[in-house]
């Protein structure tokens, strides 16, 4: 099996704010990239699809706060920007 992508390198050009924010988004997009890789056994972000990421937010935080989610859909914003895709999820 492949090393996963480091997820560190993926965001790093769209990354921006203050230090604990690009943290968080870097520990939050780990925690994405893990469940993705669990779920559907695919650890590269660039094989990801609309539907992987729907799935992390709608599933896998459905008993998390709402705030959380909130902070897990920033981070989701910034790695379909990396991706350069158009994906809009709902809030």
């Amino acid at each position: 099996m492949s090393q996963p992508i480091d997820i560190e390198l993926f965001l790093m050009g769209v990354l921006t704010g203050s230090h604990s924010t690009r943290q968080r988004h870097l520990r939050q997009a780990k925690v994405i990239q893990v469940a993705i890789s669990n779920r559907w056994h695919i650890d590269n972000p660039w094989a990801w699809q609309r539907k992987h990421l729907a799935w992390f937010l709608s599933q896998h935080l459905n008993q998390h706060a709402e705030s959380t989610r909130y902070y897990y859909l920033l981070t989701t914003h910034l790695l379909t920007l990396r991706l350069g895709k158009s994906w809009e999820f709902k809030r």
